[in-house]
């Protein structure tokens, strides 16, 4: 087992001399995670003590990377001139690239990578992701996903790499190597997550139970996190579900015996969103949630809740400093305290060539071939070609939930290549366009299908709840697509866009040729 990462011992020294100089409200501060444009002021930084700020959806901190740098840099000043000058760390859902920041370089999420198999790539994505999202003002990252996947119809199977435990724990190790192993001025904290069984809930619903025996979690569940704390990962995310009726915020055999006693992660655990107020207030902080998402409402009842828990005896002081030492201890690792403001020298980094061509060769492996008769596949470049549906010609619904926005896009977004674009780049012939299906283009020598999932994030993408758009099988209009032009004689090419396998069966009997492509990035 790996021993904790060491800090050296005058820097231990520094965190026990703040610790010591810190009053009740400071620590409290610092356990305490808010969102930039809606829990707080610039102001409540300094007088609430602020530990770490989060972009997520919402308005933006400003039109371009200097605006965002920018704004992040005034918070950061706030921070600075408090009392003890504890710098803020700044935080972002990044899970396939800097996907928060229109004109990033977009990976295809985790389901594609893991497709590739391929470590170095993934950890090539993730070093272009650290550097991108450091560019943009953040020092931490929600990322990577290491959840195992027991049921398609949850809504986040995407976020995963594999059904595999083997495989998820070797792109694990990749992934946190990928964001934290480089200088100072280009990398970032990482986060695993969501500890633990957030993909292995009975019938696949968001936030809901596993029921699963101790075994079967050691086992299947557990290695991913052991290799991240094993890489050095700086955070670990608590999940949403309940393990066996446990909430995992509150559940302190899992989070402060096992991840943080038998696994020695001396990282900062972090709470997911309003968990104070969702999953047991000071419960969860006595089970050993470090740092807590008090958004939307949940400071005031966060920050006085914890304060009087403590002063009741609820919450012992010792938790209060542990979590306070394992923040303070990622912020002197990652050099917050030297350098805590974001580095405008990367800005020009952002989408470069180099990186796109990365996220090309990540589509590239990233792709099942799951039939190809009839020498459909290679398409030959002065091949008539017709790109067929509305996925054809739309970068946002070939990409995915998290891209943009939390829910993802219908349109187009910066800096990304369509499919048809991309062929009509490439081809010498005649490429053509049918959105919908209907068009008689009967003189083409290959229709290329495109079909798939809408966008979707979390339980709105959910298969059988309130929030239900699908079920494992394509819609009607996009079969319909198929059938259509199959049944004209055309060669006929299907690539599926989609979040996690689909019940296509009748499909590929239709079709001269099929790929699974899942959700991709901004190249092709």
């Amino acid at each position: 087992m790996k021993t904790s990462i060491k800090t050296d011992p005058q820097t231990d020294q520094k965190i026990e001399s703040l610790i010591a100089q810190m009053t009740l409200d400071e620590k409290i501060g610092q356990m305490t995670q808010v969102r930039h444009f809606d829990d707080i002021t610039l102001e409540d930084v300094k007088n609430k003590f602020i530990g770490s700020v989060i972009h997520t959806q919402g308005p933006l901190p400003g039109n371009d990377a200097v605006e965002w740098q920018a704004k992040f840099s005034e918070f950061q000043k706030q921070a600075l001139s408090t009392r003890l000058g504890i710098p803020l760390l700044f935080g972002v859902d990044a899970v396939h690239g800097q996907n928060t920041y229109e004109g990033a370089t977009i990976f295809p999420h985790n389901i594609g990578l893991g497709a590739s198999r391929n470590a170095d790539l993934v950890e090539q994505a993730a070093a272009i992701t650290a550097v991108e999202s450091k560019a943009t003002g953040f020092n931490w990252v929600f990322s990577p996903c290491v959840a195992i996947p027991f049921n398609e119809k949850w809504g986040r199977v995407y976020e995963a790499f594999s059904e595999s435990t083997e495989v998820t724990t070797s792109l694990t190790t990749a992934s946190v190597q990928g964001h934290q192993n480089q200088d100072d001025s280009a990398r970032v904290m990482a986060t695993a997550k969501h500890f633990i069984g957030d993909g292995a809930t009975d019938f696949g619903i968001e936030v809901g139970n596993s029921t699963l025996n101790h075994e079967e979690v050691v086992n299947y569940l557990l290695p991913p996190y052991q290799a991240a704390i094993q890489s050095g990962v700086a955070s670990v995310m608590a999940s949403f579900n309940t393990l066996n009726g446990i909430s995992m915020h509150a559940h302190k055999a899992m989070i402060s015996d096992v991840l943080k006693g038998r696994l020695n992660f001396d990282g900062i655990v972090v709470s997911d969103w309003k968990a104070y107020s969702r999953f047991g207030g000071n419960a969860i902080i006595n089970a050993g949630i470090d740092m807590v998402m008090a958004v939307d409402g949940d400071l005031t009842m966060f920050q006085e809740g914890v304060r009087n828990g403590v002063i009741s005896g609820e919450i012992a002081i010792e938790r209060i400093d542990d979590a306070v030492r394992r923040i303070l201890k990622q912020k002197f690792r990652f050099g917050l305290f030297d350098n805590p403001f974001p580095n405008a020298e990367l800005i020009h980094r952002i989408g470069i060539r180099e990186h796109r061509d990365v996220a090309r060769q990540a589509v590239r492996e990233s792709l099942v071939l799951l039939k190809n008769e009839n020498n459909a596949l290679p398409l030959k470049r002065d091949a008539t070609i017709v790109v067929v549906g509305e996925f054809g010609d739309n970068s946002g619904l070939q990409s995915g939930g998290w891209t943009v926005n939390w829910q993802g896009t219908t349109e187009n977004y910066q800096g990304a290549t369509t499919i048809l674009e991309g062929m009509k780049r490439l081809s010498s012939g005649e490429v053509s366009y049918d959105p919908d299906g209907t068009a008689t283009i009967d003189h083409a020598d290959v229709a290329v299908i495109v079909v798939g999932e809408t966008p979707y994030a979390e339980f709105f993408g959910d298969i059988g709840g309130e929030m239900n758009k699908y079920q494992l099988t394509l819609t009607e209009k996009h079969q319909q697509y198929i059938k259509a032009y199959s049944e004209k004689g055309i060669k006929t090419v299907v690539i599926l866009i989609s979040g996690r396998p689909l019940v296509v069966t009748d499909q590929l009997n239709q079709c001269d040729a099929f790929v699974a492509a899942w959700l991709r990035s901004t190249f092709w």
